[in-house]
């Protein structure tokens, strides 16, 4: 399964944020929204220029919503939606998209998990058949659960324990957040995964996983009109659940810098600042898109021009921030230092290329083509329907609403060079910054390291 880490891509090479915004012309007329008897909202656009399809379904349940000493629960659950049902066994689901010439994944990020299919059109009942049959009929097994807690526990030793860059990531942001849940790793800690219980993953399904908190999406070949009788057939007859429970946890403001140390095998140091920052609810999230864009998109981004090609201190430089998170989150820039170059010269060029906009605005030129880049990217992404879903089911899910996006692009032309400026000075502060240091250590010999495995 993927495991999405929204706020975390540029690191763990998960999809970005920017690639899955449209104009906001391209829904406004073209998105069908509906709302089944028993909550479920359903999200229909008609793109007939390929004879294809996807249905997407999105649950307002993800890291975000677990408790410490359970983290990983959402998505545990997302591998085991594919242990099967009484009409569907293991192994049915996939197999059937697969000999439909179709393929099918899921993901889970903080704030929702999702689960897609990718097939021809003329196939879509197919797939709507299989997700109304799991929304209500899992079947949580303990012998299952058994093998796939191992199956995850392995996911972690690859993308985390083994990958010195996402284990600071991680460290970091549990740092950031000591209260709020993005405390926690997505995938969880070893300790939770072994505390973790079928009990558990069967009340995490039975309070999230009903009609009145997801969304269904889908995006293709279709005609709205005559698909929606069809689904109203499927999912109408699945009992509304309970509520869930609001998320209200608000993180304290922080009150001074704080720093942690890895050590850990790798080949070269790593240097990231986090400063806590607003989400969409915010007119100062989109002046933080584009200080992201003008720090760091492309060579002829400040972090690169002065780190990378002029002072050649670092291999590779970044920023990185998501407008679309159900809570404020982080705006993090990170530098991976050149061999022989000193950790802390480094980390105080990334903060040198923050005070210089806080001192002085972008230039004209440097906002143009800030606002350029972002609105390239989203003519490329029109042509996937794909990431047309994928932004409908997040906007929906974090609790933007869909409509959301006919407003962006307009706000993104507003912003000025001194809005930018601005957002850097507000929230780019020592006080609020929380900074990883990776420093590398050499390899166990294997001698060693049989000998503590004993």
């Amino acid at each position: 399964m993927l495991l999405y880490h929204v706020g975390r891509t540029a690191l763990l090479a998960l999809p970005v944020l920017l690639s899955l915004w449209q104009t906001p012309s391209s829904y406004a007329s073209e998105v069908r929204e509906s709302v089944l008897t028993n909550g479920l909202k359903v999200l229909l656009v008609e793109v007939p220029k390929a004879p294809v399809v996807t249905v997407q379904v999105w649950y307002k349940v993800g890291s975000r919503n677990e408790v410490m000493g359970r983290a990983g629960l959402s998505h545990m659950l997302e591998h085991m939606m594919f242990k099967g049902t009484a009409k569907y066994p293991k192994g049915t689901f996939s197999r059937t998209i697969r000999k439909n010439g179709g393929n099918d994944n899921a993901f889970t990020s903080q704030d929702f998990t999702a689960y897609f299919e990718n097939l021809a059109g003329d196939r879509v009942e197919l797939t709507l058949e299989l997700e109304a049959d799991r929304m209500q009929g899992l079947i949580l097994d303990e012998k299952e659960f058994q093998l796939e807690r191992e199956v995850v526990k392995e996911e972690r030793r690859l993308r985390s324990e083994d990958d010195p860059q996402s284990f600071l990531v991680e460290s970091l942001f549990a740092q950031a957040f000591l209260i709020h849940p993005y405390h926690w790793p997505i995938i969880g800690w070893f300790p939770d995964l072994n505390a973790m219980t079928l009990e558990d993953l069967q009340r995490h399904y039975d309070l999230f996983y009903s009609p009145n908190n997801a969304t269904l999406v889908i995006v293709g070949d279709i005609k709205a009109e005559s698909l929606l009788p069809t689904i109203k057939r499927l999912f109408e007859p699945i009992p509304k659940g309970p509520s869930p429970p609001p998320q209200s946890i608000v993180e304290p403001e922080q009150r001074g810098e704080r720093r942690i140390v890895v050590k850990k095998e790798a080949q070269v140091p790593f240097v990231m600042a986090g400063y806590r920052v607003p989400n969409y609810t915010s007119e100062d999230s989109y002046a933080l898109m584009i200080l992201e864009s003008i720090l760091s998109h492309g060579k002829s981004s400040r972090l690169y021009r002065s780190l990378v090609y002029e002072q050649k201190t670092a291999l590779a430089v970044g920023a990185e921030y998501s407008l679309l998170q159900a809570d404020p989150d982080l705006f993090y820039c990170f530098a991976l230092v050149k061999p022989g170059q000193k950790v802390q010269e480094v980390e105080q060029a990334l903060y040198r290329e923050i005070e210089q906009i806080q001192a002085a605005p972008p230039t004209e030129q440097e906002l143009q083509r800030a606002k350029n880049q972002v609105e390239a990217t989203y003519v490329f992404g029109q042509d996937s329907i794909f990431r047309q879903a994928m932004l409908l089911g997040q906007a929906e899910s974090v609790g933007a609403g869909w409509r959301h996006v006919e407003q962006f692009l307009t706000r993104i032309r507003s912003v000025t060079a001194e809005d930018v400026q601005q957002v850097a000075r507000r929230y780019f502060v020592e006080d609020a910054r929380t900074v990883g240091i990776l420093i590398p250590i050499p390899p166990r010999s294997e001698s060693a390291a049989l000998s503590e495995a004993r």
